[in-house]
């Protein structure tokens, strides 16, 4: 309804500035105007007219002759006139207002009277039945047919069907549009979800369409889960777990999405034995997850640490535990040093780093060698990080008080 009035003001404003024209163009010391003045102009135009009508071939010669001359003689005796009465109203300005304020409130009351003003609230309010629907994207159906190229339409053709459960037609739409589909991740994830719905397996075509959309792109959330899911049915827990923590990033820590992940990221580790006694997968996917970078020790320090002092490499969660997700050591010898930190690295195989939002990476000389953080020791840290950074460069600049 708000947008039929909306329509409808929008109409009637154009209406009026219409007719107020001949106010609006009215020019100062010119408020009287002579039926004589406006003769000459229709005349005028009625001359150029049949101009118009001779070079286009309407009139010949002899017809545009006599009608311009019995224009001519009517303009001689108009112009023989002096009646100078004018023909707009001696109070246009009350005209205008007049003419403004009622045509509104006689459109109005005609369209109460005459009109359904209660259909205008049916219609807003207007649900489209089953028979609608079915209706609408028949239609979109049969346009298709003769517009095969239009790779949009049969994606909207494709994700109608799968809506409606119409599984074999939204099969053939996705394919008609495959072009368009293998090149997005979220209709790659829709297309894997359809053929897995029918036949209640992700193992074949719907895995492949699922690896092609995480190549595209590998943070893509429906995708992960998919992964995860195929992974878990052909109880490879290892990866299954791998996929679903990188889907854990995705979401709201308090949703209801990132519950449901942490419970079954959990169950896959109790079916797969991935407690303590199993590290993690060190497949190239947790790798990739990793952060690398390189270590060196400020020249203001170099004079504070002995070569043979072990230096200890630490990744922790931003904003969590204190508990290292991986450590590795080296000496100030090696310095500077490339390191790389991923969950093959994890000081417990349950919290890993490709499982975190966000790391800080610390670089510390120890003095006494313990992984206790005590007075005098040298310290560089970088923060935040993303899982998955690389050319990370910490510099050890400071001296723990």
């Amino acid at each position: 309804m708000t947008s039929f009035l909306i329509a409808a003001a929008l109409v009637l404003a154009a209406s009026l500035a219409l007719l107020a024209r001949p106010w609006w163009r009215r020019r100062a010391g010119s408020s009287r105007i002579s039926r004589r003045d406006l003769n000459k102009s229709i005349y005028r135009d009625q001359l150029a007219e049949l101009d118009r009508d001779r070079a286009s071939g309407q009139l010949d010669e002899a017809d545009h002759q006599e009608a311009r001359a019995e224009i001519q003689r009517r303009l001689i005796e108009d112009a023989a006139l002096e009646d100078a009465q004018p023909v707009v109203p001696s109070h246009p300005k009350l005209t205008l207002v007049v003419m403004l304020l009622a045509l509104p409130v006689l459109g109005a009351g005609l369209y109460a009277w005459l009109g359904n003003p209660a259909a205008l609230d049916q219609a807003a309010r207007r649900d489209f039945s089953q028979q609608d629907i079915d209706q609408m994207v028949a239609g979109l159906a049969a346009k298709l047919e003769s517009e095969p190229d239009n790779l949009q339409g049969w994606v909207m053709l494709a994700r109608s069907y799968k809506a409606m459960r119409r599984s074999a037609e939204a099969e053939r739409a996705y394919e008609k549009a495959f072009a368009l589909v293998e090149q997005d991740p979220q209709l790659l994830a829709d297309y894997a979800d359809l053929l897995a719905s029918k036949s209640g397996d992700l193992a074949g075509r719907p895995e492949q369409l699922i690896a092609k959309a995480l190549a595209l792109d590998p943070d893509h959330l429906q995708s992960l889960w998919l992964a995860g899911t195929a992974a878990f049915n052909r109880q490879d827990y290892a990866k299954a777990v791998e996929y679903w923590q990188r889907a854990l990033r995705q979401v709201p820590p308090e949703s209801e999405d990132a519950q449901m992940l942490e419970a079954i990221i959990t169950e896959a580790r109790q079916k797969g034995s991935l407690g303590k006694s199993a590290p993690p997968s060190r497949s190239a996917a947790a790798t990739s997850m990793g952060i690398k970078g390189r270590v060196e020790l400020a020249p203001t320090l170099k004079a504070q640490a002995a070569p043979t002092d072990t230096i200890f490499i630490l990744a922790r969660a931003a904003g969590g535990s204190p508990m290292p997700l991986a450590a590795k050591r080296a000496r100030v010898a090696d310095l500077p040093l490339d390191f790389s930190l991923n969950d093959a690295d994890a000081v417990m195989p349950t919290q890993t780093i490709s499982a975190a939002r966000s790391i800080v990476v610390e670089a510390r000389v120890s003095k006494s060698g313990d992984a206790k953080t005590r007075p005098g020791d040298l310290i560089g840290t970088i923060a935040p990080v993303k899982p998955g950074a690389k050319n990370l460069r910490i510099t050890i600049d400071k001296v723990v008080d």
